[in-house]
């Protein structure tokens, strides 16, 4: 028997479990997915979560039915790669693996910042993302919110949490000179626009000194906050740096052209845990499922597999509320309703596995 277990059903875990089961598989494969929900959470939605304008069921999509996979719902604590086992909180029994995917995400990098931890919300797992729903949701009229950092998910939780709430007092914290550095001036400059247009103040060259419950100091000013969500950067999760195996300078697993550690070959990464030329994205995880898959496919039924073709990215897609946008695709810039009728497009692919 060959045991394939798959850490993680993100993006990158379910991709590389439907690429499996759309092809015939030998009866000694058994395929196992260990998540700590019984559902696939679509990640980038969560700031809809955050601010309350999508219900939980809108960005959830049930995991690909299947006699040929065993799904165990918990949390992971630990990977014994010596003994090739995974251990489970509150469980005796371990499971034991001969192939290994890591696809477990990222969460929260804090850059060292005292507080940050301990006193903001996020928005990186279902969890968090509902907890800072809460948050958000029970502030009184003219209530305080910071968001630090200014990327994507920054941009997209600050919109959203305008749309739901016009009454409160919205901060974004940019560490930069301009939102969105890597996009297009024109995209940059769009947004911009849209939160002088839309009262969300946006302090540039921010410097995050410290977080207390009750308040943000940067660069030497403290002000007052109700509610604080860090949006400041992503790591791979813990047990993905916890692992024995060489790591980039942002903490990924370094992985030969096939997606497999090169001191573990039996072992393959997916995702926000593998080094890459690409920054992060649930675009990026999807395409290396599917190539994981293929690989795995000839492994399994032991085959040579092919070397996969380099990743070709289609373009990043972001929201500003439920009726504008902006983006880059096809290698140019587009903003308004086309980009944010286009996300909503590529959500719909992604709740058809």
């Amino acid at each position: 028997m060959k045991r394939l277990v798959i850490l993680g059903g993100g993006y990158g875990g379910v991709r590389v479990i439907a690429g499996l089961l759309n092809h015939q598989l030998s009866e000694d494969i058994a395929i196992t997915v260990v998540d700590r929900n019984p559902y696939q959470s679509l990640k980038t939605e969560f700031y809809s979560i955050a601010a309350g304008t999508s219900a939980d069921k809108d960005v959830r999509v049930n995991f690909p039915e299947d006699k040929r996979v065993n799904y165990i719902f918990g949390e992971i604590t630990a990977i014994n790669t010596e003994d090739r086992e995974i251990i489970l909180e509150g469980r005796t029994e371990r499971v034991e693996y001969d192939y290994l995917v890591v696809a477990l995400g990222c969460e929260d990098i804090y850059h060292g910042i005292k507080g940050a931890q301990e006193y903001t919300h996020s928005v990186q797992t279902f969890q968090q993302a509902r907890r800072t729903w809460a948050a958000v949701g029970n502030l009184k009229a003219y209530g305080k919110v910071a968001i630090v950092g200014a990327g994507l998910s920054g941009i997209e939780v600050a919109a959203e949490i305008r749309e739901s709430r016009p009454d409160l007092n919205i901060r974004l914290l940019d560490r930069g000179a301009s939102v969105l550095k890597a996009f297009n001036p024109k995209v940059r400059e769009y947004v911009e626009s849209w939160f002088i247009e839309n009262q969300v103040e946006v302090l540039h060259h921010a410097n995050v000194e410290y977080v207390e419950k009750d308040g943000v100091c940067n660069n030497g000013i403290c002000f007052v906050n109700d509610v604080t969500i860090w949006t400041a950067g992503v790591q791979p999760h813990h047990l993905a740096r916890a692992l024995p195996f060489q790591k980039d300078q942002q903490g990924k697993i370094i992985v030969n052209d096939y997606y497999q550690v090169p001191e573990n070959k039996h072992i393959y990464v997916v995702g926000d845990c593998a080094s890459s030329f690409h920054s992060p994205s649930g675009q990026l995880a999807m395409q290396q499922g599917d190539q994981i898959a293929e690989v795995l496919l000839a492994v399994l039924h032991d085959k040579q597999p092919k070397k996969p073709k380099a990743i070709k990215l289609k373009g990043t897609l972001g929201s500003l509320g439920k009726s504008d946008g902006f983006g880059n695709m096809f290698q140019q810039p587009f903003t308004g309703l086309v980009p944010r009728i286009a996300k909503s497009g590529v959500l719909w692919l992604s709740k058809r596995h």
